[in-house]
């Protein structure tokens, strides 16, 4: 015990039925507590300190947290764009080949070289995948007044004179 409290009497035990409590509980007087404190003046001012230590570290813990995170943000970035970089790099690389270009050239284009013969499958998708309900392509209808006379002509010219593709083993 202090100095302060030794003429005191101590306070009564609470007793607990049920956990209520008595009514024999003391009262504290804040004026008897507050006046036990004693403030030295090293005490008020390491308390001065603490507080403008705080004001002064508040922002810059922020500005250091922010610049952090711009740094990770940045870095990043950084690595996206490398990443980026290689591949454009690997890209460019492969269109230096002359059997890619080629290769992209039939597949893109629909090149071949002179005797070879050239397969394109139309509507090779099962019925399945064809979609039930097709939008119409367009809202006006315009018919087109081709030369149809020329294109039979042409058309049946071109089937007796291209060459019958045989397979290995026929």
């Amino acid at each position: 015990m202090t100095r302060e409290g030794a003429g005191r009497a101590a306070p009564a035990p609470s007793s607990h039925a049920g956990g209520a409590q008595t009514s024999h509980a003391r009262r504290v007087d804040v004026r008897e507590w507050a006046g036990g404190i004693r403030f030295s003046a090293f005490t008020a001012i390491m308390l001065g300190l603490v507080v403008l230590a705080v004001f002064v570290l508040v922002p810059t813990v922020g500005t250091y947290l922010g610049q952090r995170q711009q740094i990770a943000a940045l870095e990043n970035s950084v690595r996206v764009t490398t990443d980026q970089v290689a591949a454009l790099e690997q890209e460019k690389d492969r269109w230096a080949d002359p059997s890619y270009i080629a290769s992209q050239a039939r597949a893109r284009l629909y090149y071949f070289r002179p005797g070879e013969v050239v397969y394109l499958v139309d509507d090779d998708l099962p019925d399945t995948a064809i979609p039930k309900e097709q939008s119409a392509v367009s809202d006006e209808v315009e018919e087109a007044r081709p030369d149809w006379m020329s294109q039979l002509v042409r058309s049946i010219a071109n089937a007796g004179l291209t060459q019958t593709a045989v397979g290995p083993g026929e």
